[in-house]
């Protein structure tokens, strides 16, 4: 499930997996898969050090009332908007064990993409990490160092409920091997991934 994180511009903001069956991550109302994203970061990871880095990445962007009702969604009593739609592809699962992030949600891909661009097509959304490596900017959303390395962890661990029997997809672990390798500064001071 999305939780709340720190950051920069907005104080607050929701980052998260929002269903088990999908790898799709939403910040606030921008939503990127988890490969895609874990692709962009390793390409992050290969940016020149002291030196800016700047680009972008295709996120959808939905309007609030387009996005649904997360919770209501959860409990199965509104199934308005994209979220709504998801849920009742995917239903929340019955079974408390169950209730774990699938390491196979890319598989999904096809589909999710489908229900989706009903709303918005993908848009690019700049992305710049500034020389120091002090900040990286996603859209509107500034992030320090330490917050944007707690985004990174959540992904690493499945988020909240984690990946299911710890099994992480290999998208997940190659980001991580290339951000321990990178000596651009926003990568500096990384908690181990353990």
């Amino acid at each position: 499930m999305p939780l709340l994180f720190n950051s920069l511009s907005h104080r607050e903001v929701v980052f998260g997996f929002f269903n088990v069956e999908t790898d799709l991550l939403l910040l606030e109302n921008h939503f990127i898969f988890a490969t895609d994203f874990c692709t962009h970061v390793s390409e992050l990871a290969a940016c020149k050090p002291l030196e800016p880095c700047t680009t972008a990445w295709a996120m959808y962007v939905l309007d609030r009332a387009q996005m649904g009702n997360l919770m209501g969604a959860i409990r199965g009593f509104d199934g308005s908007g994209f979220i709504g739609e998801i849920y009742r592809l995917f239903p929340f699962p019955k079974e408390p064990d169950a209730f774990k992030q699938n390491a196979d949600g890319h598989r999904t891909h096809a589909l999710i993409r489908s229900v989706i661009e009903q709303y918005q097509k993908p848009r690019q959304v700049s992305v710049e990490v500034d020389a120091r490596g002090e900040t990286l900017r996603i859209g509107d959303f500034l992030f320090s160092r330490p917050q944007f390395h707690e985004l990174l962890h959540y992904v690493w661990l499945g988020g909240y409920p984690r990946w299911m029997d710890n099994v992480r997809p290999t998208y997940v672990l190659d980001m991580v091997g290339r951000m321990e390798m990178s000596s651009h500064p926003i990568f500096a001071d990384l908690k181990p991934f353990i």
